[in-house]
């Protein structure tokens, strides 16, 4: 992934809501999954596990952040469960199919997470983070953002 892309899921994370958070992690986990498959027709194996390894992560935290009370819960529990294994066998044999298919079920479940994020209207998790500016602002073809921090002590207040 690279460093642009990581700094567009940094401000998207401190700007959003529940709903958009697993949208996030959904994405997060395609585009980790996707550079896996690229990686390993390309033969760089060792490089697509370590893609392989940060879209577990990313499958761990939803698992962490289910709700195991509904049964909705229990089946993405399920789902999550499931993906993680396909993972990690397609880590050790490289199996393009395996890693097909979890791409399939997560770009199903970020479909339908899309359409939820219409109905949430929660404020963002995140509270006391820097506000970002970004415009047409110095030059006629060059956007610059500009971040504004109101304070330096930033993220999460306990």
């Amino acid at each position: 992934m690279t460093q642009e892309k990581k700094q567009e899921y940094t401000l998207r994370i401190t700007q959003a809501n529940k709903t958009q958070m697993i949208t996030i992690l959904y994405e997060m986990v395609i585009d980790y999954i996707s550079e896996a498959r690229d990686l390993i027709a390309r033969g760089q194996k060792e490089e697509a596990s370590v893609k392989l390894g940060y879209a577990q992560n990313c499958i761990d935290e939803l698992i962490r952040s289910v709700n195991l009370s509904m049964e909705l819960g229990r089946m993405l529990h399920k789902i999550y469960i499931f993906s993680k294994k396909e993972l990690t066998i397609a880590g050790v044999n490289y199996s393009q199919s395996r890693i097909k298919r979890v791409e399939k079920n997560f770009r199903s479940l970020h479909t339908a997470y899309k359409e939820l994020e219409s109905y949430d209207k929660s404020g963002p998790t995140m509270g006391n983070t820097q506000s970002v500016y970004a415009g047409l602002t110095y030059g006629k073809y060059s956007l610059n953002e500009d971040v504004t921090a109101s304070s330096y002590n930033r993220g999460l207040m306990a």
